[in-house]
């Protein structure tokens, strides 16, 4: 007997790789069906099917298909083109579509219909609220946009899983993000991609253009130069400063293991956590889980598990391991996670095995969060772990900042608040934690929904401090 050929095992389909294809057809009513079942035998999941166009003698049919990465959309392509009495018109991406022409924009608030409208507006009754803040500064965030406008704040020299791509493509990254600020918690932000990667003239700069915004949110700025960027703005502005990259990831995170400790019946304090990654990102979840009471934290990136008696490490993963590593755990990721109870990652795609899981405490938590590739594929990890987590949304438990900054900046801004504390992020992912009910939690659904309308007013209030 002949072996069967061994399809290629792929990622779940992401509508980020959804394409839409124009056919042209002969008449024949099971064309179509060969279509779509020729883009099923293929991986693809077809999501919308339409005839536009109808002729005696020709069909025109837009076929639309969710694909697991542009290889795989182009694979599905070239087996449409192989099918008789079929030809590929044009096949448009739709996630480019999407952004043709950015996707966000700026519109009055007020009717602009008449002279009158003008003359309050704009010249010459716009010269008194002028007059008015110059004798009253404190008055700019009422009476301007100020008081509900976020600056995002990128260099482009750690965008997403891309890395150093520079300003003009982080642009649309920072688009999206002012457009999440907007749908989820009605804040006006701006992105501002500088043309410079050198830290002074990154501080100076935002420094500078601070007086027109209500908060700053640095974006996708590169470790170790992000976190002396951070505290450096925090010293000079009196407005504040919140590294996502950084603090919203160590929300979200923190949030997720509260809820996954919860579904085992343990304590953060007597729990062994493995971090990988010592970036930006690693480096904040690190700092906020020993805030919130965690005592055995090991940190393993390309060095190893890091060790405060290492003098060879860099200066800024020296000063993290001189605050974890109790045991004094060294060697490799599979050494770090003998006996461990949950382990975080925040470094690269499949450095996790998963046989190693086995070697974890009983009931162990893995948290896969690299981007856009998880230290190991979800799939592989549930059959181990008791909880899995991971930062994609074609599995149970994403973890998303969007969980996390809309509702802090609502809270920030409302409170006229000048500086973001560690208190305030312990707050904010026990408010996320508890959107999810106890009736509601299990080792599936450890978060809320992206789209819960509870959870950014629960941030918010968390970090305002208040009931309301």
């Amino acid at each position: 007997m002949s072996e069967q050929p061994q399809r290629k095992r792929r990622m779940a389909t992401s509508g980020s790789y959804s394409i839409t294809v124009r056919l042209h057809t002969d008449v024949r009513p099971q064309l179509i069906g060969h279509v779509a079942s020729c883009i099923a035998d293929e991986g693809g999941i077809v999501t919308a099917l339409d005839v536009t166009e109808s002729r005696h003698d020709r069909l025109v049919v837009d076929v639309t298909c969710s694909a697991t990465d542009s290889d795989h959309a182009e694979e599905i392509v070239e087996q449409i083109r192989g099918l008789e009495g079929i030809t590929v018109h044009k096949v448009s991406d739709r996630t480019f579509l999407l952004h043709i022409g950015g996707k966000i924009e700026v519109s009055s608030k007020v009717p602009l219909r008449t002279r009158d409208d003008l003359s309050m507006a704009y010249t010459p009754g716009v010269g008194r609220v002028s007059k008015a803040l110059a004798d009253k500064p404190e008055d700019v965030p009422r009476l301007t946009v100020k008081g509900n406008s976020v600056a995002v704040v990128t260099d482009g020299s750690a965008v997403l899983g891309l890395g150093n791509i520079g300003p003009g493509a982080a642009l649309p990254v920072m688009e999206g993000k002012a457009a999440l600020f907007k749908r989820f918690a009605d804040i006006d932000a701006w992105p501002i991609c500088l043309d410079t990667q050198d830290t002074d003239r990154i501080v100076d700069v935002v420094e500078a253009i601070a007086p027109g915004f209500g908060g700053i949110n640095l974006e996708d700025i590169a470790a170790p130069r992000c976190f002396e960027i951070e505290r450096r703005l925090r010293e000079r502005l009196d407005i504040p400063v919140f590294h996502d990259d950084q603090h919203g990831t160590a929300i979200v995170v923190l949030a997720a293991l509260t809820n996954a400790l919860r579904c085992v019946d343990k304590k953060l304090a007597h729990t062994r956590i493995v971090v990988a990654g010592a970036g930006a990102a690693g480096t904040a979840i690190v700092t906020l889980l020993l805030a919130a009471g965690a005592t055995d934290v090991v940190v393993w990136d390309r060095e190893g598990c890091l060790s405060g008696d290492d003098e060879s490490l860099p200066e800024a993963k020296l000063e993290l391991a001189r605050r974890t590593n109790p045991r004094k755990v060294t060697g490799d990721l599979r050494d770090g996670l003998q006996g461990a109870d949950v382990f975080i990652g925040v470094s690269a795609p499949n450095v996790l095995h998963a046989e190693w899981i086995t070697e974890m405490a009983d009931q162990p938590i893995v948290f896969a969060l690299a981007n856009p590739d998880p230290e190991i594929d979800p799939a592989e990890a549930i059959p181990y772990a008791a909880v899995v987590a991971s930062g994609r949304s074609d599995y149970p438990n994403q973890i998303n900042n969007v969980l996390a900054f809309p509702g802090v900046f609502r809270g920030l801004l409302d409170a006229r608040a000048s500086d973001v504390t560690t208190e305030m992020l312990i707050r904010a992912a026990d408010a996320i934690a508890h959107v999810v009910t106890d009736e509601e939690l299990n080792a599936s659904f450890i978060m809320p929904s992206v789209f819960d309308a509870q959870v950014p007013k629960a941030v918010a209030r968390a970090i305002r401090g208040t009931d309301a």
